[in-house]
């Protein structure tokens, strides 16, 4: 059975047999990569057209005497929030006619056309993206700005207050008689204080990340919690670093409570039904304070004997850590985030379905690594980084022409990347994902055909990796449409501000 392109019309309408059919095609066009022979040369009528050579007056003005005069050649422009780059591809044989002069490998560079901002303008667009929503103002209604300013002087007042009260507690509990020992207990337990909503401040630059990500961060906070009271606990054995480890504890608990009070009210929304979203939260608060009540009665009573400081807490914490985890995984959202879409598309590549709600948030990763972010996949990244040689990228720009989107598969880096153009609408980011999944499917199919037959390479040959992205188009044309029709039966909501694509784009080269 040979795969070819379908309208959107036939796919549709493909029964599940059909479905099943197709996605063994992936698996057996993914065996035919890894193990036929390397494929023949692009006929010289499909072959990419030569870029034309730089011109002074393509920079405006704005690149340094280094790139004047010079044999470079405009491969690529690129935008990400509102600045604009180009890549040009070094060529330094002049002995060869324009038309076979090839192309060095590691050869890319990147100019800035915009002038470098000043101090000032950075110093503002670092201090915006900590202190107002993204699109700001557009993000948000009018009433928001005179809200948050009233609410600012309030904290002001009320952190001014706060240290006038806590010496007053401290010097009633008779800490010292001495007249400057309240006040500089008071002033320590202020830093410690302070420095935890610094933590507090730096974590909320995560931004949308607590709308789609929830249970992610949900987890990660809950298990920053753990890693503050085991700070703080730390303070016994050297207490004459009491300072210093009592405001890093506190800088993790203050992330920690961001995080619960950012997801709270997404979490209570999924399991509201109609308006009552606010009894919803407050009959949730209300069961956790008295399960938090019964837990510190229950503290105060074995405390009174003594038991192992440690044995005990390490006890608790593989309760909390248990208990988090279970209840960040039974909740269940309608939403394809960047994790459960991959729980989606991977079943849907696998088996030819798509999984319930139900089943689609157990199979979820709850628990991601910071090191592994985004990983394998990488959605709108900066094109340094998906290519690393101008070659690769002129190959793959014809299979791409008639999409918004542009994937490729860096062998040295093991991730696959999905550039979008500046067209780029919600459903060509979606199908880029789609997209990405597919190729990944693949790569790594092919991957262990090699690994089974003692060849496997770190470096895959560019002839080799065309061919691949070639066949995944090909599969996404014919594949991407059933998908999303099985998401929809499954009750699944798509979109693509959930997926955090990056927001980098690719721009049309000027003639």
């Amino acid at each position: 059975m040979k795969l070819k392109n379908r309208s959107n019309s036939t796919s549709q309408t493909l029964t599940s047999s059909e479905t099943r059919l197709l996605v063994r095609e992936t698996l057996r066009i993914s065996a035919n990569l890894a193990s036929g022979p390397p494929p023949s040369p692009l006929p010289a009528a499909s072959a990419p057209q030569e870029r034309p050579l730089l011109k002074d007056s393509s920079f405006g003005g704005l690149v340094d005497d280094q790139f004047l005069n010079s044999s470079l050649r405009l491969i690529c422009c690129e935008e990400i929030d509102g600045r604009r780059w180009q890549y040009f591809a070094d060529d330094n044989v002049a002995a060869r006619s324009v038309a076979s002069k090839p192309l060095k490998k590691n050869s890319i560079r990147a100019v800035c056309l915009q002038t470098p901002l000043s101090p000032a303008d950075e110093l503002t667009t670092f201090i915006r993206s900590y202190v107002v929503p993204e699109g700001f103002p557009d993000s948000v209604t009018p009433s928001y700005v005179p809200y948050m300013t009233w609410r600012a002087l309030k904290h002001f007042f009320g952190g001014a207050m706060g240290v006038f009260t806590t010496q007053t507690l401290l010097s009633s509990l008779g800490v010292s008689r001495n007249r400057s020992a309240p006040g500089a207990v008071a002033i320590n337990w202020i830093l410690k204080d302070g420095a935890g909503r610094v933590g507090k401040m730096l974590f909320a630059r995560q931004g949308k990340k607590f709308d789609y990500d929830l249970k992610q961060l949900r987890f990660a906070g809950d298990l920053l919690m753990e890693l503050g009271a085991g700070v703080e606990l730390a303070t016994a054995a050297v207490p004459h670093l009491f300072l210093p480890l009592a405001c890093a504890a506190n800088v993790a608990k203050n992330v920690a409570a961001v995080t619960s009070t950012s997801t709270r009210t997404p979490i209570y929304k999924a399991f509201a039904k109609g308006e009552n979203i606010g009894d919803v939260t407050a009959k949730g608060e209300c069961v956790g304070n008295i399960a938090d009540l019964l837990g510190t009665g229950l503290s105060i009573m074995i405390s009174k004997r003594n038991p192992s400081l440690f044995t005990t807490f390490g006890l608790l914490s593989c309760g909390y850590i248990l208990s988090s985890y279970k209840e960040v995984k039974s909740v269940v959202l309608h939403t394809l985030n960047r994790a459960r879409f991959t729980v989606a598309a991977e079943s849907f590549l696998k088996m030819g379905c798509v999984p319930s709600l139900q089943e689609g948030n157990l199979m979820e990763n709850i628990f991601i690594p910071p090191w592994k972010q985004h990983r394998p996949i990488v959605l709108g990244p900066r094109f340094k980084d998906a290519f690393q040689d101008p070659i690769s990228y002129i190959a793959l720009e014809p299979i791409f022409e008639k999409e918004q989107y542009i994937v490729t598969y860096n062998p040295s880096k093991g991730n696959i990347y999905a550039l979008f153009k500046n067209q780029a609408k919600s459903d060509d980011i979606l199908k880029a994902a789609f997209h990405a999944h597919v190729l990944l499917h693949i790569v790594q199919s092919s991957n262990q055909s090699q690994q089974s037959s003692k060849k496997h390479d770190n470096e895959l040959p560019l002839g080799d990796l065309q061919s691949q992205i070639a066949e995944s188009y090909k599969l996404v044309s014919a594949l991407y449409e059933p998908f999303k029709t099985k998401v929809k039966e499954q009750g699944w909501v798509m979109s693509e501000s959930l997926l955090n694509p990056g927001r980098a784009r690719l721009c049309e080269l000027s003639s």
